[in-house]
């Protein structure tokens, strides 16, 4: 499979940038979504011989991609398992973590995997596709309730309720299995001349449920805090607002609720710095080259010196 055409590495320089690797330098990194393997590669061409690089990836389709380089190790699972895995390998710690989030491009282009709008295919969306629901099975088996939170929670649809409706009547004459017949059912209420910008955010909604992207997100960033040695990075490029604000609060405080603890002198302990105030964008060349640059945000931190045990005593 031709790595390049799977997946464009998005802001490849200033991720190697961010994460501070060096001409010739050793050390051990994660690319957490390896994918295409783009990011990597760029990895392994800087690093020494000493260096060492470990991706991450559920999707059987991007094993496929795998550099023929006795420096790469291949984890064939979720990144939400990324501590227990790399302990597994012998690895307690290393120098840096990235993470291109969502979906590739392989997967979007692939119209038997039902992540695109563009496409005729089965309402499918499972990264890892030995799982057992897909979205077929929330569309067609969660109540009207949970249809409404899933819409409101990772779709940001303002009236979520009439979707989750409109599926309820719709199921009630024929299930809907094909991601047109998803389409069709909602295409009423999608906003005239804002119709894709809709569908986009049903199907990201769905897809962010059946993967539990953000609870994956979530364990792979706390897990980072035990991984990164101290002066390590973490830099993670995402794509829309739900993932960028865990990120950004994350990065920002330790923690989801964006609360900066203190110890009694006032200090803040925080167990990473900031190297990126704002998010990093693509510039006008690359988003003009490669669209899928135009909605991402790289943000990118240092692992401070606080411990562990001093992250958990600030929180107690």
């Amino acid at each position: 499979m031709d790595a390049t055409a799977y997946h464009i590495p998005v802001l490849a320089s200033a991720s190697l940038e961010g994460l501070g690797i060096g001409s010739n330098a050793g050390g051990i990194f994660v690319d957490a979504t390896f994918g295409g393997g783009g990011h990597t590669r760029l990895m392994l061409d800087t690093l020494s011989n000493n260096g060492q690089v470990f991706g991450m990836d559920q999707d059987a389709d991007a094993h496929h991609n795998v550099p023929n380089d006795d420096r790469f190790t291949l984890i064939p699972e979720n990144f939400r398992y990324m501590r227990n895995f790399l302990r597994q390998e012998g690895v307690r710690h290393v120098d840096g973590i990235l993470g291109d989030l969502g979906v590739s491009s392989h997967q979007f282009d692939t119209g038997s995997r039902g992540f695109s709008t563009r496409f005729e295919g089965p309402l499918d969306m499972r990264m890892n596709q030995s799982q057992p629901v897909s979205a077929a099975e929330v569309v067609g088996t969660y109540s009207v309730a949970e249809l409404t939170r899933v819409f409101r929670q990772y779709g940001e649809l303002k009236r979520p309720d009439k979707a989750a409706y409109a599926i309820e009547a719709a199921r009630k004459e024929s299930p809907i299995q094909q991601t047109s017949q998803l389409m069709a059912v909602l295409n009423f209420l999608a906003p005239r001349g804002k119709e894709n910008q809709y569908f986009a955010q049903v199907f990201q909604a769905l897809r962010i449920e059946v993967n539990d992207e953000l609870g994956a997100l979530q364990a792979m960033l706390l897990s980072s805090i035990e991984l990164l040695e101290e002066g390590g990075r973490l830099a993670i490029i995402s794509y829309h607002s739900l993932e960028d604000r865990m990120v950004k609060h994350f990065m920002r405080s330790g923690n989801f609720e964006d609360t900066i603890h203190r110890d009694f002198k006032g200090q803040a302990l925080c167990p990473f710095d900031l190297l990126s105030r704002k998010a990093i964008i693509a510039d006008s060349e690359e988003q003009e080259r490669n669209p899928r640059a135009r909605s991402a945000r790289l943000r990118i931190a240092q692992r401070t010196a606080l411990t562990t045990e001093q992250i958990k005593s600030a929180t107690a």
